[in-house]
Parts: C-alpha cells; sequence; structure tokens
C-alpha cells in the first residue's frame, strides 16, 4: 500500500531552489546565480571566471542527493555545481552558465557521474564552452560495484566514489597543477574506486507517494541512487553480514572493479543514503574496517563516515573503497572550505546572489551582420539547396520513421526528427548562409529548441562539434576538404558523449561510412558533388546493415534480436536520408563540370 509521506517541504517544485537559498545564508563562501528556476548553480563566493588563476572543478547532476554536490562547493574541492531538479540531470543551459562564471584562463575540468543524461548534457555544455574558446576537460565517473559487467555502452553507474574524486580533483587544482594534470588526477582517482550500496527503504521524491516495493523485512542489494532497481531483494541480515557481502562484491578478483589487491592501502567512506542514523553508520564503518584488514589483508589509511550523497529519505548506506597511495592521500588530507566535507562556517557573508553571465560576444564580420544575407555566394545559395532538400526528406520519412520505431523504440522518431526539420525550414529564413560556419550553429540551435529526448541533443552536439572545426579554418571559403573534417569532427563528438561506434545499431552506422568514403573519394581527385553523393550512398547501405545489428545503446538494446532483425535502425535511416537528399540537390544545381 503505498502513502503520502511527510515532508517540511513548500511546493514541491520549489525545493531545489529553497534548499540553495538556506544553503547559501548558512555558508558565507558560497553564492549562486540569480537565474532560477532554470538556472540553480552554486559557486564559490570569491571566484569569479574572468580573473581565477586556477583550474576551476565543476560537478553537478540531479538534485536530491544533497550534500552532494553544491554542499562540497569550496576551495580545495568544487569551485561550482550544477544543481539539476530533483533525479534530473541539469540543463546546457545552466552548465554553461557555471563555466562561464568561474572559469579563467587556465579551464575547468568537469566531473560527471556516468549517466546518459548526464554524460550529454554535460557533453553538450563542453562542446559549447570550447566553441567560446574555454579550455574544458571532462571525466567521467562510475564506480557502482553492484551489477555485473553491463553490456552495451551504459558502463558502471556513478555514485559516492565520486566525492572523493572532487575531493582529488578539487586539491590538485589549488595547488595549482595545469587543467591536464588535474584531469590525470581525477581520472586515476575514478580508476581506483568502487562503491556498493545496500537500501532499506526506497526514497519518496517530494510532493510524491512513497512506493511499497521494499516489504517488511527486506533489503535491496544495489539499489540506484535514484531508486532504480538493484541487484537482488533478500531478508534483512546484521549489519555484519551485510558489510561482508558488499566487501567481497567490491573486491571481487573475477569482476576486477577495482585494482586492489592484499597488501594494497585503502581508503574507506562509509556513506548514508538519506534516512540512516549517524550511529548505524558508525556501526557500520566499525564493522567494516577489521574485515578490510583481516579478511581482505588491505591497510585502512583513512575512514570517512557520514551522508556525502544520499537519495533522499532513503534508508541504507554505501560503501566506497578507494586504492590510495602517497599521492591520493596528500589530496585527500589537502585543506578545504567545503562545507560538507566538512568545514567550519567562518567569514563574512558577501550578497548571496550575483547575475548569471551572458555569453560572450559572437565575432562577426563587420560588414555581414548575422541574419540572411541580402545576396547569396555561391556557397551560401549551395548550403540553401542542401538544407532544404535534406529537411523536406525527413518530414517526408515521418510516417515510416514512426512505424520502425514503433518496433525497436518509443514510436517517436519520425515525430521528433519531423519537429525539427520544421524548426530548420522556418527558421532558415534568418540564417546567415553566406557563413557556413555560423549556419551549422544556427541549424543546432533550431535543433535543441524543439527537439527532444536523446536525439535531439545529440543532433545539437553533432552541429556544434562540425560549428567549431569549422570555425578553427583560416579561409573565407569553406572547402569540400573543410566538410568532410566538420563531419569526421562531428561523428567523433556524438561517439564520444553518447557512447557509440559504429556496429552499435545508430545514426553512426550511416554517417561512419559516409564519412569514409567522402575522405577517399576526395582525396583520389573527385569531384565535391561526385564525392558526396556516393558516400550518401555508402551513409544508405550502412543504414540499411543495421537490420544485422545486435542494438547496444538506446531503448532498442532491450529489444530482442528477432524483432530488430525486421527493420533498420530508424535514426541511422534518417541520417542516411537527410544525408543523401542534400548530396543530390547539390549535385543537380551544380553539377561537376
Amino acid at each position: 500500500m503505498a502513502f503520502q509521506d511527510k515532508k517540511l517541504i513548500n511546493n514541491p517544485n520549489d525545493v531545489v531552489t529553497e534548499f540553495i537559498e538556506g544553503l547559501v545564508e548558512t555558508y558565507p563562501g558560497l553564492q549562486y546565480l540569480d537565474g532560477f528556476p532554470r538556472v540553480k548553480v552554486v559557486l564559490r563566493a570569491d571566484v569569479s571566471g574572468g580573473s581565477y588563476d586556477k583550474v576551476a572543478v565543476i560537478s553537478g547532476g540531479g538534485s536530491g542527493h544533497e550534500p552532494a554536490h553544491a554542499g562540497f562547493v569550496g576551495e580545495g574541492m568544487l569551485t561550482a555545481a550544477i544543481c539539476g531538479d530533483v533525479f534530473a540531470s541539469p540543463p546546457v543551459d545552466s552548465i554553461l552558465a557555471g563555466i562561464r562564471a568561474v572559469t579563467g584562463p587556465r579551464g575547468c575540468l568537469l566531473i560527471v557521474k556516468n549517466y546518459t543524461g548526464d554524460r550529454l548534457n554535460f557533453g553538450l555544455a563542453a562542446e559549447q564552452a570550447k566553441s567560446e574558446c574555454y579550455n574544458v576537460e571532462t571525466v567521467i565517473v562510475g564506480d557502482d560495484c553492484a551489477l555485473p559487467p553491463p553490456r552495451g555502452i551504459a558502463g558502471r553507474r556513478g555514485l559516492a566514489g565520486t566525492i572523493l574524486v572532487h575531493k582529488v580533483a578539487g586539491a590538485a587544482a589549488a595547488s595549482g597543477s595545469s587543467l591536464a594534470e588535474v584531469a590525470a588526477e581525477a581520472r586515476r582517482a575514478s580508476e581506483m574506486v568502487g562503491t556498493m550500496g545496500v537500501a532499506l527503504s526506497v526514497c519518496t521524491l517530494p510532493g510524491q507517494v512513497t512506493p511499497d516495493r521494499l516489504g517488511p523485512g527486506k533489503m535491496e542489494l544495489g539499489l540506484g541512487i535514484h531508486g532504480e532497481p538493484g541487484a537482488a531483494v533478500a531478508d534483512l541480515q546484521p549489519v555484519d553480514v551485510i558489510v561482508s557481502h558488499v566487501l567481497k562484491q567490491i573486491l571481487c578478483p573475477e569482476t576486477n572493479y577495482v585494482p586492489i589487491t592484499r597488501g594494497s592501502r585503502v581508503v574507506l567512506m562509509v556513506n548514508g543514503l538519506g534516512a540512516t542514523p549517524a550511529m548505524e553508520l558508525m556501526i557500520t564503518s566499525g564493522k567494516a574496517v577489521p574485515k578490510l584488514q583481516l579478511e581482505h589483508g588491505l591497510a585502512v589509511d583513512r575512514v570517512y563516515t557520514g551522508s556525502f550523497m544520499t537519495s533522499l529519505d532513503m534508508a541504507g548506506f554505501s560503501i566506497s573503497i578507494m586504492k590510495a597511495d602517497q599521492a591520493i592521500l596528500q589530496r585527500l588530507d589537502a585543506p578545504t572550505k567545503a562545507p560538507y566535507w566538512p568545514v567550519g562556517v567562518d567569514g563574512n557573508h558577501p550578497p548571496a546572489k550575483i547575475p548569471v553571465p551572458l555569453p560572450p560576444s559572437r565575432s562577426t564580420k563587420i560588414d555581414e551582420p548575422l541574419g540572411r544575407p541580402a545576396q547569396l555566394n555561391e556557397q551560401g545559395r549551395i548550403l540553401e539547396v542542401a538544407i532544404e532538400a535534406a529537411a523536406n526528406a525527413v518530414q517526408n520519412l515521418r510516417d515510416e520513421l514512426n512505424d520502425w520505431d514503433s518496433k525497436v523504440g518509443d514510436g517517436d522518431c519520425g515525430s521528433t526528427m519531423y519537429r525539427g526539420a520544421t524548426a530548420i525550414l522556418e527558421d532558415m529564413r534568418n540564417y546567415p548562409l553566406n557563413d557556413a560556419a555560423e549556419t551549422v550553429n544556427e541549424i543546432g540551435a533550431s535543433v535543441r529548441r524543439v527537439m527532444g529526448g536523446t536525439s535531439g541533443i545529440l543532433y545539437t552536439i553533432f552541429c556544434k562539434a562540425a560549428y567549431a572545426q569549422l570555425k578553427a579554418g583560416t579561409q573565407s571559403v569553406v572547402t569540400s576538404k573543410n566538410w568532410a573534417e566538420a563531419l569526421e569532427a562531428s561523428i567523433a563528438a556524438v561517439s564520444k558523449y553518447g557512447g557509440a561506434s559504429a556496429g552499435y545499431r545508430t545514426l553512426l552506422d550511416a554517417l561512419i561510412p559516409a564519412s569514409a568514403v567522402l575522405q577517399e573519394r576526395l582525396n583520389a581527385g573527385d569531384d565535391p558533388a561526385t564525392a558526396f553523393v556516393l558516400s550518401s550512398e555508402a551513409a544508405v547501405a550502412g543504414a540499411e546493415s543495421t537490420k544485422h545489428m545486435q542494438a547496444q545503446a538506446g531503448r532498442s538494446s532491450y529489444v530482442s534480436g528477432e524483432i530488430l532483425a525486421s527493420v533498420p535502425d530508424p535514426g541511422a535511416m534518417a541520417a542516411a536520408s537527410w544525408y543523401k537528399a542534400a548530396a543530390l540537390a547539390m549535385k543537380e544545381k551544380y553539377p561537376a563540370p
């Protein structure tokens, strides 16, 4: 039986912003950007992006895990934390605002927990920031040891071990290390830590009823920090038995999740999930230390016990074990003013909020402002016919895409792509078509405005990476080889942040062969129109070949191979469609001499 839980809140929709207001009133070293409700960013009060002379360390994610992430903002740890809604990844604009607010000439490191939404949104923000000339590195943390090694691209979930990575990176940045050095230390720390959680109850989202999944006398092993199901439900056992099981799972030599063997030095973190009393957490730590020493032959150098990354009001704990050496211990022992590491609340109280920074002004040609030019040059005319043909092709394919997607996904691929194509056709009258790079950027803005879901953000990342590559060129006219390089850069960005590659049954299975053939034909001396048409044929063949692939990304990865074999991947077919239409339109209007 489900029931409405009691909460000390006002409007459930305001819990995150009201938490931030209370946090900065309590700790004078913190501020937030005045951009509620969309921009929810907590940052150090002593840092100004333009003049900050150290590497900024930024993290974040969905709220509901307090004190993570905002409670770890402070000198020696995070420079800023980006807060999403409860259990929802923060939007790209909010992440960008945080980057702009605290990043100086030495750049910033984004530490991201391994969840698809976080990877994609932080990934797109990173690409946007790079196009604005910020120096950005990203480290993905996946420390979950509860589930068997995952298939496909999902990877291990990011859990409480991320907090230790924050501390290592923050101390490295405070010491004056370069961005490359800070990123390397954070990446190494992320590879040294493993975590597993045990829940005695599920959590209650603000304003919602308490789920009834775990009955009396039951516990769930490996439950996720968003309440997602874990590895198994079992009868509640004494904490001695539970701790033994968790430690064996993390240190299991068969899975080899962490490079810890007998004789290693380790750090232990026992983390409360939100509703576990300090007494029970201390009991857990007290049992874990001797088991690590006597049963596993490990030297426990540091123990951290408390609530670091919670799941609202979930009862239970997680254990994180990190392999330690002198370098890591030095970073963990370095001073910090992050309030929940913890530190005191001394210092004068500056204003609680500061304005949200605006993006830097675009660099445009003085004699040609952005917007549709009065007269199109040859490049502008080519772009116009190619874009129009591509968008029309996607619109015409809507029903087929939806039909395919209804068998292998959620049935809305065609509708989603149709919205993007329609927006592009509507917005094209204002595109600066004589400037190829800015036009691609505007296409990305059109897509980002109307296309939801994974496909929308992947196409936005695609356009942003192409824009950055085209802007890097020094020539006033974009050549066919420049386009080939931009396509290659876009594919690399989508693969990096989406996690897919060739053979995963995604849009990349159309674009990767197209890119290879395009470069091959251009290098062989073919005229550009012919090269693009030949590469479009490769795109179509690649898309159709997805019928024979086992999906390893997206919702299709949950569908049986028999069903997958009946239809091609809708995303790949959509990509092949617009690519082929653009190539044919260009060849028809501008045939080879």
